[in-house]
């Protein structure tokens, strides 16, 4: 029996460009294959997706170069890809027509798009910083940026629909793959696969981390922005200006100490003021400051946490300008009666809610949330091989097999 280690040493070399053209099917040493040598084969091929995609940066809003190799990758393997093209998230830089991101939906071949019965969906966007791929051979750790988020899932998910169709235990038209853009900024990407035409889907299964366990539901999510405006000028005279920054802070003091919606399934809601920007120069009273701020939401709809956040700041300083980004949602409570799995809850938001449909969702994927958008990000060979399975479990149980 080959070990995860040595499969991820042939995945390694098999990867290099002096080995071969990374489109071409990883084989191993010609004979009859037995069970385990099918597996070997699976594994290696598994391995050398993964890195590839790790390899390959894709910063949200910059994912066309990933989606062109993924959508490559799938063609050779009889799929049949569509590309459906999403409008840049920020409107600066010339996106040129090969720079364009778009989303990428796949199927067999020999299925009719409009009859399929079980989605497998992930992200291709990352967070920033890009972190380059590394195979610790000590630990059998693989770490870089979106080893974890979400291009582990996006490996596992394209490895088990090959096997199942490989292996004749689901139809043609049991299984599609969808991977979308711009998760990491809104669910931008699954926003518009929603709005175009598509399948009524009986399943949909979510790529993401959760320790390979199923998860019974995620917190909501709000995005808002508080800005200060208020008036600048030489900063040896303050009288003179208004300082935005001093407007600005008392509020997010008072949002940082603000009470909000809890449940007993999802515990306490949280808030993070991630960004702030204000001023020009020590020496300038600034003219204008704002946060980034979000909210993940424990419990109601996002229209509580609304009225409680513009209270909160308003009471502060009514000159102060709150925009939510978009209306929010609240917690998000998923499918999880596939027998053979643990199960958790998860403070992060998905795609989920951006897809509409009475189908059954299902969120899983191999490492850990805790490791992901960190600059440790990492999981294990073990980790990313057991997962296949457990993709696999999901799909034969969508499908009554």
């Amino acid at each position: 029996m080959y070990s995860y280690q040595w499969l991820l040493h042939l995945a390694i070399l098999s990867a290099s460009p002096s080995f071969r053209t990374f489109s071409e099917p990883i084989l191993l040493p010609q004979r009859p294959l037995l069970n385990h040598d099918a597996l070997a084969l699976e594994t290696t091929q598994l391995y050398s997706l993964h890195r590839k995609l790790v390899e390959i940066p894709s910063i949200s809003d910059s994912e066309h170069a990933v989606g062109d190799f993924l959508a490559s990758y799938l063609t050779a393997r009889d799929f049949k890809v569509e590309k459906q093209y999403v409008q840049p998230f920020h409107s600066q830089g010339d996106h040129t027509k090969h720079q364009q991101r778009f989303n990428l939906l796949a199927y067999p071949s020999a299925s009719p798009s409009n009859s399929i019965r079980v989605l497998l969906t992930a992200h291709l966007d990352t967070v920033p910083p890009y972190i380059p791929y590394h195979y610790n051979s000590t630990t059998h750790q693989i770490s870089g940026r979106g080893t974890v988020d979400a291009k582990a899932c996006i490996a596992a998910q394209v490895t088990a629909a090959i096997s199942l169709l490989s292996s004749g235990s689901v139809a043609p038209s049991s299984i599609s793959l969808l991977y979308v853009v711009g998760e990491e900024l809104g669910g931008d990407g699954m926003r518009a696969f929603n709005k175009a035409p598509h399948p009524a889907y009986e399943t949909v299964i979510f790529g993401e981390p959760t320790d390979r366990k199923l998860a019974s539901g995620h917190k909501g999510n709000l995005g808002f922005t508080v800005t200060a405006t208020g008036k600048g000028g030489h900063s040896g005279y303050p009288w003179l200006g208004e300082n935005a920054n001093s407007m600005l802070i008392p509020a997010l003091l008072a949002l940082d100490n603000l009470p909000l919606p809890s449940s007993d399934k999802y515990g306490n809601s949280t808030l993070n003021i991630g960004k702030m920007v204000g001023g020009e120069a020590s020496n300038v009273i600034p003219a204008s400051a704002y946060a980034d701020i979000q909210v993940r939401i424990a419990g109601g709809e996002p229209e509580e946490s609304q009225k409680l956040i513009v209270d909160a700041v308003r009471k502060v300083d009514e000159r102060l300008k709150v925009h939510f980004w978009s209306r929010g949602y609240g917690p998000v409570n998923i499918d999880h009666d596939v027998e053979g799995f643990e199960t958790m809850t998860v403070n992060y938001g998905t795609d989920i809610p951006w897809l509409d449909g009475e189908h059954k969702r299902y969120l899983y994927g191999p490492g850990s949330i805790l490791d992901a958008h960190s600059d440790h990000e990492h999981l294990s060979v073990e980790d990313l091989a057991e997962s296949v399975e457990g993709y696999k479990k999901l799909v034969l149980a969508a499908v009554g097999r």
